[in-house]
């Protein structure tokens, strides 16, 4: 039976005029209990066109992104009325004036989501998804030696910005709930990119400090992490993320058990000069062991054992997961006439329930 309790944010009124740079940013808190209005422009949203498509034609992409929400169609005079009654704006370069919408409603939470921001030499430029992930840095660290730089699978930039979007524009509103102040939180998907590198910038400041590479770039190679402890290797029947950490004794403990590895036991390997020499013959040992074990069961004994191992999952291996299905984790989303099966929830509340509301098409 159907959850009918309201959501946590059951009683946040939200505007939506995002593009695909924030659009998840809508969807994170719809699915909360957020009504959240999502107004198209008169000529209709193009993100209604992007793929995969339902049979029906209606977009599979739009249907996930646009989850929960009401649709309208309005020109500016009708976005400003409906801010007026809002608790949270998001904006992706539609809004003319945002001061004027502020002062008009002085409590009134403003995302305002730019490419580069409003200031700096690129603050007029546009980066769409594979342009800003090239020029967020993220690009250049894919691939391998022999390739070039590989585009990120799916639409990370959409991700990450929506994600950002939504904690500053519920950061914002708790300031205006105890100040009755509302603000606007100016967001470049550019520097939220950026934000995610990681030990990137680090090994790129502070490279002389580190024990490898040789240079303040850090050399791309595939699924190999940097510090050379993590890849994937090939098992029979499947791919599977190995690494020896973080017990590096444990894990030559239980190849030593198979019969395999008894070089890592050397006296050397204890000096701290000589953890890369210990880390390459680790994994070249693994690979060799790995290529012999049955991918899923092995899977099972590590992580019974404790090592860390993941289970490299096809996309029909993911919808058949046991532990997705135990946790009731898969959602129903409308498109078009049908309903289809999409990721749920990513988190689950005791009181307030997470869902996927309704979806209502908009006036032609």
């Amino acid at each position: 039976m159907p959850d009918s309790r309201p959501g946590p944010l059951a009683n946040l009124r939200v505007i939506d005029l995002t593009d695909d740079r924030a659009i998840y940013a809508g969807k994170l808190l719809a699915d909360l209990g957020a009504q959240v209005t999502r107004v198209e422009s008169p000529g209709g949203d193009p993100l209604r066109q992007r793929g995969p498509f339902h049979e029906s034609g209606a977009s599979l992409w739009h249907a996930y992104f646009a989850s929960s929400r009401e649709f309208v169609s309005g020109e500016a005079e009708s976005v400003a009325q409906l801010a007026h009654d809002a608790d949270v704006f998001l904006d992706c370069e539609r809004l003319a004036d945002s001061e004027a919408l502020l002062a008009a409603n002085p409590a009134l939470v403003i995302v305002d989501v730019t490419s580069f921001g409003r200031l700096g030499p690129w603050k007029d430029h546009q980066a769409p998804g594979l342009v800003a992930e090239a020029l967020g840095g993220i690009a250049a660290t894919s691939g391998d030696v022999d390739t070039p730089p590989l585009k990120l699978y799916g639409d990370q930039y959409a991700f990450v910005g929506g994600v950002y979007a939504a904690v500053g524009a519920l950061a914002a509103l708790n300031h205006a709930r105890k100040t009755g102040e509302g603000q606007i939180v100016r967001l470049s998907t550019h520097e939220a990119l950026g934000s995610i590198l990681e030990h990137v910038l680090m090994w790129a400041w502070y490279h002389e400090m580190l024990p490898f590479g040789d240079g303040p770039v850090l050399r791309r190679q595939g699924s190999l992490h940097w510090s050379s402890a993590y890849v994937v290797m090939q098992a029979i029947g499947g791919s599977i993320m190995i690494t020896p950490t973080p017990d590096f004794s444990r894990q030559a403990a239980w190849l030593i058990e198979e019969g395999r590895g008894l070089e890592l036991l050397d006296e050397r390997f204890s000096d701290p000069a000589n953890v890369a020499e210990m880390i390459e013959l680790t994994m070249s040992t693994l690979r060799e062991w790995v290529a012999t074990k049955e991918v899923e069961p092995f899977f099972h004994e590590a992580q019974a054992r404790h090592h860390p191992y993941g289970w490299v999952m096809t996309t029909p291996e993911v919808a058949g997961n046991p532990q997705l299905a135990a946790r009731d984790w898969w959602a129903e989303y409308p498109v078009g006439d049908a309903i289809v099966s999409g990721p749920g929830a990513p988190y689950h509340f005791s009181e307030t329930p997470w869902r996927i509301g309704g979806v209502q098409s908009p006036p032609l």
